[in-house]
């Protein structure tokens, strides 16, 4: 359970929250015709007869999209519901040419899933827990109203109208805004995974309408909600809910009632304002699309697509504890996002051969230098750094190196700079820039030796107890040989020389 409550003047209350996220599925054509789905083109570019809704025009249902919406529902451990059909929303907007929305109400493609969000102690997660996913049923996209363009006249652009979406409707079970923005997370994860949605939420390929109600703890009776519509990032969506949350409370607390209604989100205040009030729910006169046959799929259809599913967050995320012997925080992190997982595993592949080793000999320090040392380095030169220098060979190679104990892991660090800047290769860089470690122990020997002579009394106390002088006898070793001698080799010769 959930730890967040909201303290008020009349005691403790607790939020229950439901999203509606709309997902733009994945496919170069729209929903019911062929005109193009590509982001950024210009105003009305994209726009069929069928979707401008020119008389005599029907719609013929993209396959693609079908197969999506399925595979997707296999991949949240749905109910894939071989007969579904397509169903009229009506209602009048100007942008919407055709006056009703083409929609999946009463029987929708899947039905029944579920999706885990992961145990977060930092974000007031304490434990794993199952979100109940109630429906995902396809539709066609609206168009798109511009108030900003002209000072009296609202100007329409018809690019989005009937590009397909799947909504994909969760239950009321999250309790706080770290459990709606780990949802909106792992889902967008797992869309990424499948294919079936870009989750690009900054371009409107996936957003979500936020239900939020509240109660005093302990009550069981739900709460009025109110509906915050296209809410397109997952830090907006918790600054909605917290806005929301408080608003709701000072309303009750002061005395009024929520109001059913849909509202809107303002991300210059984080607040929410009022749209339109839902206390009469409209009247869409839903009916079954008279140019629609009901969906059937065949057993050959369902087989394929679950054929087609990849390798999803949380069965990588276990194999990669348990195969590759990774901590559960790296595995987690590594699996969060497909690119990062991509460039994972391509560079363990690599790095591997590079070695001569197994994969799961090496994961550890691949892990490590993928989510710690090789981002930090980036990150500290910032526009300097050229991406496309750091190939998985030249990464492998300065793993390969920093594993024969060649260089140090300062040393690996100065390399990769090197690598970004210039394009330079690792083992040339090591050998001209005196970026190699000194294993030679006739070398480091000697450069102890010195010390050990110098500091007499140090050694003494060392040996009479006193153990934290070690650090300063392997201090003045690698001062002595700037830098540049294998630890290894130090502590072994140092051992030996201190008894």
């Amino acid at each position: 359970m959930s730890n967040y409550r909201i303290q008020g003047a009349t005691g403790e209350w607790e939020v229950v929250i439901g999203l509606e996220v709309h997902a733009q599925i994945t496919t170069k054509a729209k929903l019911f015709s062929g005109a193009s789905t590509e982001f950024g083109a210009e105003p009305n570019a994209q726009v069929s007869l069928v979707d401008a809704a020119m008389p005599g025009m029907l719609p013929v249902l993209n396959r693609e999209c079908v197969r999506q919406a399925v595979r997707t529902g296999m991949a949240i451990e749905a109910q894939i519901n071989k007969w579904s059909r397509f169903d009229r929303k009506n209602y009048f907007y100007a942008d919407l040419p055709q006056g009703y929305q083409i929609s999946q109400l009463y029987h929708p493609i899947v039905g029944e899933g579920e999706l885990t969000i992961d145990a977060d102690d930092k974000a007031g997660i304490p434990e794993d827990k199952v979100i109940g996913i109630e429906r995902i049923h396809i539709e066609q996209d609206a168009g798109k109203l511009m108030h900003d363009q002209h000072p009296t006249m609202s100007y329409v652009d018809l690019n989005r109208t009937g590009v397909a979406l799947m909504e994909i409707v969760s239950r009321p079970d999250m309790t706080s805004p770290a459990e709606a923005g780990a949802y909106i997370r792992k889902l967008r994860a797992i869309l990424r995974y499948v294919g079936s949605c870009d989750g690009n939420m900054e371009e409107g390929s996936m957003r979500a309408d936020v239900n939020v109600s509240v109660r005093k703890v302990g009550d069981t009776q739900l709460g009025t909600r109110t509906e915050t519509k296209n809410v397109n990032s997952v830090r907006f969506v918790m600054q909605a809910i917290e806005h929301e949350v408080q608003r709701q409370i000072d309303v009750i607390e002061d005395g009024g009632k929520i109001v059913q209604e849909t509202r809107l989100f303002d991300p210059g205040t984080g607040s929410t304002r009022s749209m339109r009030s839902k206390e009469d729910a409209h009247d869409y006169r839903y009916f079954p699309d008279p140019d629609l046959l009901p969906l059937e799929l065949d057993d050959g259809f369902v087989e394929e697509c679950r054929a087609s599913l990849p390798e999803l967050p949380d069965a990588k995320r276990k194999r990669y504890e348990s195969d590759l012997g990774l901590t559960p925080y790296n595995a987690r992190e590594l699996t969060a996002e497909v690119e990062t997982f991509a460039r994972f595993e391509t560079l363990l592949s690599v790095a591997a051969k590079v070695m001569g080793k197994s994969e799961a000999k090496v994961a550890t320090q691949v892990a490590n230098w993928s989510l710690s040392v090789a981002p930090g380095v980036i990150k500290s030169l910032g526009d300097e750094a050229d991406l496309s220098n750091a190939t998985p060979e030249r990464q492998s190679a300065i793993l390969a190196m920093q594993d024969r104990s060649e260089i140090s892991g300062r040393q690996a660090k100065e390399i990769y700079e090197i690598v970004l800047k210039t394009g330079r290769e690792p083992d040339e860089i090591a050998d001209t820039e005196g970026l190699k470690q000194v294993s030679d122990t006739g070398a480091i020997e000697a450069a102890i030796d010195d010390i050990l002579a110098n500091n007499q009394d140090k050694v003494e106390q060392y040996r009479g107890g006193k153990d934290k002088l070690y650090g300063f006898f392997v201090g003045q070793t690698m001062k002595a040989m700037q830098g540049k001698a294998n630890p290894q080799v130090v502590n072994q010769i140092l051992k030996s020389k201190l008894g």
